[in-house]
């Protein structure tokens, strides 16, 4: 039996079940709209990365228990209140959740089916994609609290939607619905409820039919493009171009172009 799908308490997982080689893990804590206490970023790091290392998954959907009404409402409070500077410079450590996500080899996509604020927010920052439900809301609201986002959202966010929409969304600490985050780019796609997913498991379907080793090729030399220079991001992408032409899944991929079929790809 794989790890994933060990028991988590408030995880749950699914493998398979929408998609071939699709993994879905979906917090599950309803009574604190899922909230993310110790337990649950422990248990999630551990779920990432066991998806990650697992053959039979390709793409992994991150979001919500259904029962919550939010994707996750933001760190849990509680646990900041005794804590000084010694405590939380500990809990700040890296690899933290959002950079076990961020650096997963494969696709991980944020099906954002309610609020996803603060710590939720930079959990689906963290993501590759993001898919939210018509009528989630999302943002930073921390400063409301006298103090800072501190799961990446400072730096993710202004990658993805540029140093004006965050300085917005930071400093004031308001929030905006799906519609508009879509606007500005926190989000890529907008679906009602009933579509939802549909939509999410049609592209995570999608993406695992591909080449695991070329998702992941791929996904890294898109990363770099935002953190390394161009010259430098050109010859990251042309280096790991040529090593797929080491890989039998190119040789496959190619013949079954040419002869017409849908290729079947094994990770080879």
């Amino acid at each position: 039996m794989s790890e994933l799908e060990d028991e988590y308490e408030l995880l749950s997982v699914e493998v398979g079940e929408r998609a071939d080689r699709v993994a879905t893990v979906a917090i599950e804590r309803p009574d604190a709209r899922n909230a993310l206490n110790g337990q649950v970023r422990t248990e999630l790091k551990a779920a990432v990365a066991a998806a990650d290392a697992d053959d039979e998954v390709r793409v992994l959907v991150l979001t919500g228990g259904d029962g919550s009404g939010a994707f996750v409402a933001g760190a849990d409070v509680t646990e900041f209140a005794d804590r000084g500077v010694v405590e939380q410079r500990e809990a700040s450590e890296r690899p933290r959740v959002y950079e076990t996500v961020d650096d997963a080899s494969i696709p991980v996509i944020a099906r954002v089916n309610g609020h996803a604020l603060g710590g939720g927010c930079e959990l689906a920052q963290a993501c590759d994609v993001r898919i939210a439900q018509a009528g989630a809301k999302l943002g930073q609201p921390e400063i409301n609290l006298g103090i800072m986002p501190g799961g990446g959202g400072t730096q993710r966010l202004t990658r993805l939607v540029g140093e004006g929409q965050a300085m917005k969304l930071v400093l004031s600490g308001e929030l905006i619905d799906a519609a508009e985050a879509k606007e500005i780019g926190l989000v890529d796609e907008v679906h009602d409820a009933e579509a939802l997913d549909d939509r999410v498991y049609e592209l995570a379907g999608k993406m695992a039919a591909k080449s695991p080793i070329a998702l992941e090729f791929a996904k890294r030399a898109i990363k770099a493009s935002s953190r390394t220079g161009l010259e430098e991001g050109l010859d990251y992408e042309a280096e790991l171009f040529v090593q797929l032409f080491a890989t039998e899944d190119k040789d496959e991929g190619i013949e079954a172009f040419l002869e017409g079929r849908d290729p079947e790809f094994t990770g080879e």
